[in-house]
């Protein structure tokens, strides 16, 4: 029988560290070198090729919804791999139908919508753009700290200029604004004209370090798209599948779409993303021949992304994600070194006063918790949605424990220091998890605060700040 090649190498090299230079020989480097080589998991824990076991707290990276082999998930994928798998867009299938009529459902769609699915985010938001192309004008408004993909179209939205520069000419007509920034949006608006195509915004961004949107900067988005006849679209890609405690981030804010993308959390761990169209309008943009996938809603996936969906309702997990999230927040927001909790639900950003988010991930992971450092002085937490209280408190023990330590205290220093250096870095944090991203600047505190409310009276809508007055946006 022929050895493994770690079992060759002798005791100079453990299993993890042979299969990382398989790796490095094998596979393309565009995710930098990985953290470990993981073999198996199970609920929120993974083991690595060497037998070491981690709390999984970033989910890979929002998407493990139910966690590792979870028995509805598993069950679903081994009866539709059984029955059918892939049919082609030539023809339709059960799955593929109980699941866009699944999503319209959760998603409050009015008569006329229509869901396309694709294979990830980047495609998802590749066709969010050809259906604003598709309205006939040619301006799109993003917001400054955006993520929307790598595809052309997804990054020409994407407002980080490393990974955007070394591939230019970009498709043109995207401009960005500040997030948070009402009077900005409104100009770039006012500017764009009859020409505007759409707004696109994320709920909560978290590439820019699980930064939320304010209610009266979302609202205001509503406004003015509404006002120049142009498409709002809702990236919750990151945000979506009950990541929140809602289904949708949106649906928190009382503010609906045109447009919605999807993915990560959507399949459970199977690549699938979607598009919802709200309303006729929306959902007829793409015609036959306009737009197609070779693999989108396929039978497998809709068969497990369905068994997905499912779980949620079935287990209360909307109920979980509120009930855990808000202890992360309560237990993390007191301990001394942070300075801010932000985000909803079991999206969590943990925002430090000295940016050793780097370090901390690093430690953590040799303590055995997955997490992630999106940027300098942040720390995300994207876990599985039914993570339990005790596995929490696992995490924030040691956390605790961690920024007490004077070693925790020394690393601020070094980081401190070495600043410029740090901050050198240029690599995505949305595929690799230690890698750290420019902090955007955003002040939602100059845009309407997050009190603002919508009002419609006599069919008029208004932006109604928290002192009561109203802005005419």
């Amino acid at each position: 029988m022929t050895q493994a090649p770690y079992e060759q190498a002798g005791a100079a090299l453990d299993k993890g560290g042979v299969e990382l230079q398989r790796y490095s020989h094998a596979v393309m480097g565009t995710y930098g070198t990985p953290l470990r080589v993981l073999e198996r998991g199970e609920g929120s824990y993974v083991w690595d090729a060497d037998g070491n076991k981690y709390l999984d707290l970033l989910g890979g990276i929002a998407v493990n919804t139910l966690g590792h082999g979870h028995p509805a998930w598993v069950a679903a994928l081994t009866k539709q791999a059984q029955t059918l798998v892939h049919t082609s867009n030539f023809f339709a299938t059960v799955p593929q139908i109980e699941l866009a009529e699944k999503l319209l459902e959760i998603s409050h769609a009015p008569t006329g919508s229509r869901v396309f699915f694709s294979n990830s985010g980047t495609e998802a938001n590749e066709a969010a753009f050809k259906m604003a192309r598709r309205t006939g004008k040619g301006t799109i408004i993003a917001l400054e700290g955006s993520f929307h993909g790598r595809t052309m179209g997804a990054l020409a939205m994407t407002h980080k200029l490393a990974i955007r520069e070394p591939f230019e000419p970009m498709p043109s007509g995207v401009i960005f604004v500040p997030a948070g920034d009402v009077e900005a949006l409104r100009t770039a608006a006012t500017e764009a004209g009859d020409d505007l195509a759409a707004i696109i915004l994320e709920p909560i961004q978290g590439e820019a370090g699980v930064r939320p949107l304010t209610h009266g900067f979302m609202a205001a988005a509503r406004i003015f798209s509404a006002r120049h006849d142009a498409l709002l679209i809702m990236d919750e890609v990151q945000t979506g599948i009950a990541r929140t405690g809602a289904w949708f981030a949106h649906q928190l804010q009382g503010v609906t779409p045109d447009v919605m993308t999807l993915a990560k959390g959507l399949g459970g761990g199977f690549p699938l993303g979607a598009v919802i169209a709200f309303g006729d309008r929306a959902g007829s943009l793409l015609g036959k021949g306009d737009h197609g996938t070779t693999f989108g809603g396929n039978a497998l996936g809709a068969a497990v992304a369905l068994a997905t969906l499912n779980a949620i309702e079935d287990e209360g997990l909307l109920a979980n994600v509120k009930t855990v999230g808000e202890h992360f927040r309560a237990s993390l927001g007191a301990i001394e070194g942070v300075k801010e909790i932000r985000g909803e639900g079991l999206l969590i950003g943990i925002g430090l006063d000295e940016p050793i988010s780097a370090q901390a991930t690093a430690a953590a992971i040799e303590a055995g918790f997955i997490i992630n450092p999106p940027t300098p002085d942040t720390i995300r937490l994207a876990p599985s949605l039914n993570l339990s209280l005790a596995e929490a408190d696992t995490f924030i023990a040691w956390f605790a424990h961690y920024m007490q330590a004077p070693a925790a205290e020394e690393s601020a220093v070094e980081v401190v220091e070495e600043s410029a250096e740090e901050s050198a870095v240029e690599e995505s944090a949305e595929e690799s998890p230690v890698e750290v991203v420019e902090d955007p600047a955003q002040d939602a505190s100059e845009a309407v605060t997050e009190e603002s409310a919508v009002e419609t009276v006599d069919g008029t809508e208004s932006v109604k700040d928290s002192a009561g007055g109203e802005t005419t946006p």
